[in-house]
């Protein structure tokens, strides 16, 4: 019986921001006591990771499981809000993806949250596979008044603007739990559906439930450089949390969670408030800290609780999962670069070698990551590490395994040569930089 799908995605969490990852208690208790119970109930890894280090090249990867590279807009870091209106800059609708091929196995397909992959009339969720759209197209939008950098409200309902009051998180929230209601009769009855729940939390401006002041003053720079602090963000994490274990409970309520696959992650590592530990960098870095995120799969009645795996693995190859799982067909002029996990979900202790490859515009960044070694270039600098010794990457061992360094980067070479240049046009969206705080 092929189950019901929820891919929750979190926007710049960081790795060690749940507290199944280690993550800290806030002054107000536990972050994520949701998401936690997901993880003690199903699967854990720890050695996951996304596609990118900024949002849209990700959402590009898991909406085709395929390198973001192979797509024109999946070089842009990340697709900013001067790509409204271009025919260019999104995804396109002719490419198959994870919703359309799900859709044509039987699936409903609906996308709450965000987007970030282009504008109609070009491009949307609802000419990329998704019957249903509930959600913002921007890639980032303040929590209350649902406007984007530009000042343009971005809160939209299929195609249309919708205006609704509200606290985003929740709003996304409610409306997934409302989904899975509508959607429980035509489960039970064999008519699966896939929930794409896309949260923007907790991504900037810095708003809790309790903070719709400050959208008057963020409504002209997003990036909130003013303000924010670690409780906050703390407590953003937490509000997405409370709406995941609502919709946790609605499953139950309606006799689904047991043949219902949620998977969760981040598009992402964390920005300027999260904990990384152990890790070096963020958002924007192929430093680990930038692209190793939590990875957290439940589903009752395949997966064994209390599971922790170590295997290697990235956003597109959980997509080629689900799709596997969903019994959808992969579309042969468009072969996967994502690899099927669907053995780890039966035998967490069944790994298997997976290379994983990066490259950024910004700062001519380069990484590959294989069995326990890494190859990293950041600027002009190059070097090796051993990440399972060393996560945080601060033993440089490229000279002292020449032979291991030079195969690695003339690996990375060949693997880079097989997909497009990046374009001279493409695009490195910084929001914020030196001046404005001290590089971490």
């Amino acid at each position: 019986m092929q189950p019901n799908i929820i891919y929750i995605v979190a926007d710049d969490l960081g790795f060690a921001d749940l507290g199944c990852y280690g993550g800290r208690q806030a002054q107000f208790g536990a972050v994520s006591p949701h998401i936690d119970a997901l993880a003690a109930g199903g699967l854990r890894l720890t050695q996951g990771y996304a596609n990118s280090p900024v949002c849209s090249p990700t959402r590009v990867a898991l909406a085709t499981m395929r390198y973001q590279y192979r797509v024109r807009a999946g070089m842009e870091e990340p697709i900013n809000s001067r790509s409204k209106g271009s025919t260019v800059l999104g995804l396109p609708p002719e490419l198959p993806t994870l919703p359309s091929l799900l859709r044509e196995a039987g699936y409903a397909t609906a996308l709450i949250g965000k987007w970030h992959l282009g504008y109609p009339p070009s491009f949307g969720p609802l000419r990329s596979g998704y019957d249903e759209f509930y959600g913002v197209m921007a890639g980032g939008v303040d929590y209350f008044s649902h406007c984007a950098g530009r000042g343009d409200h971005d809160l939209y309902l299929g195609e249309e603007e919708h205006h609704e009051p509200g606290y985003l998180t929740d709003l996304l929230s409610d409306r997934a739990v409302g989904h899975v209601g509508r959607m429980a009769e035509g489960a039970r009855a064999g008519k699966p559906f896939l929930l794409s729940l896309h949260y923007t939390a907790p991504h900037w401006p810095w708003e809790t439930r309790d903070d719709a002041a400050l959208a008057a003053q963020v409504k002209d720079n997003l990036f909130h450089l003013h303000g924010g602090n670690v409780e906050t963000y703390r407590r953003m994490i937490h509000h997405m949390d409370e709406g995941i274990g609502r919709l946790v409970a609605a499953l139950r309520t309606e006799g689904l969670l047991d043949n219902t696959l949620i998977v969760f992650t981040s598009d992402n590592g964390g920005e300027r408030f999260s904990d990384n530990w152990p890790l070096v960098g963020g958002k924007m870095d192929l430093t680990e800290g930038g692209i190793r995120v939590p990875w957290i799969a439940h589903w009752p009645a395949v997966i064994a609780p209390g599971g922790t795996s170590v295997q290697q693995c990235m956003g597109m190859d959980w997509s080629a999962t689900l799709l596997e799982l969903g019994g959808g067909v992969p579309h042969p002029q468009y072969p996967l670069d994502g690899v099927s996990l669907a053995r780890i979900l039966r035998d967490p202790a069944d790994t298997f070698e997976r290379p994983l490859y990066w490259r950024m515009n910004h700062r001519t960044q380069r990484a590959l990551r294989r069995g326990p070694w890494k190859y990293l270039k950041v600027d002009e600098h190059e070097y090796l590490f051993h990440v399972e010794n060393d996560a945080r990457e601060r033993a440089n061992l490229a000279r002292h395994e020449p032979a291991r360094f030079a195969q690695m980067r003339d690996d990375w070479l060949a693997w880079n040569a097989s997909i497009a240049e990046i374009p001279a046009d493409a695009t490195v969206s910084l929001g914020y930089s030196a001046k404005d705080m001290p590089q971490r």
